[in-house]
């Protein structure tokens, strides 16, 4: 898959506001401060397009992106969304506005129907974290395709990468689901990630 162009559409938090359109749409979950934005900008090939920030909790709203796409082998050419969640688990902000944020996506989640897979993002270099895992078997509960990308990778030595990869794995009982360890920096697992996306779209066209 080639990434031909995009923009950012609008921001909601009810469902009467999110963006109406008929296109399959790709979720980034996970906690603050993971690199949900960085991740997104590099996928795009934009710089910014995605605000990142260096204060966690900045995502407060559901983000829509349009993504023109085109792919070489089949010759097809269409259209996609990309959803930036709010991120969960920053504990500087209120209990009443956490959970405002929780009911924010799992609403999403129940009623989106072209929600096609969640790109669930951990960072590599800490254990599994149980937060991580409730929006995993969150996803299994309302039955969404998922991957798991396994951030900042560049931060640990490459000997390493695989071995951490499978504990978390293991850890957060992903049950067969896959797992790449990324680099926004480097761009590992940049390839791994559009071709599960690819995967997830190319039927909806």
């Amino acid at each position: 898959m080639r990434i031909i162009e995009s923009k950012f559409v609008k921001s909601a938090v009810q469902p009467k506001d999110y963006y109406p359109t008929s296109f399959a749409e790709i979720a980034f979950a996970g906690k603050s401060n993971v690199g949900k934005s960085t991740l997104i900008n590099k996928l795009l090939n934009r710089k910014s397009i995605a605000k990142v920030s260096n204060k966690p909790g900045k995502t407060r709203l559901i983000n829509f992106f349009e993504v023109r796409f085109k792919t070489d082998e089949a010759d097809l050419e269409g259209f996609f969304s990309f959803v930036d969640l709010p991120g969960y688990g920053y504990a500087k902000v209120s209990k009443d506005k956490r959970a405002a944020w929780d009911k924010m996506i799992v609403t999403f989640f129940e009623k989106r129907q072209q929600l096609k897979g969640v790109i669930v993002l951990v960072d590599i270099r800490h254990k599994a974290d149980p937060k991580d895992i409730i929006m995993i078997n969150m996803l299994k509960t309302f039955n969404v395709p998922f991957v798991v990308a396994a951030t900042k990778a560049d931060k640990i030595a490459k000997s390493k990468v695989n071995a951490v990869v499978l504990n978390l794995k293991q850890d957060l009982i992903l049950e067969g689901r896959q797992i790449f360890a990324c680099s926004s920096l480097k761009k590992t697992g940049m390839e791994n990630i559009l071709n599960w996306i690819t995967e997830r779209v190319i039927d909806f066209n």
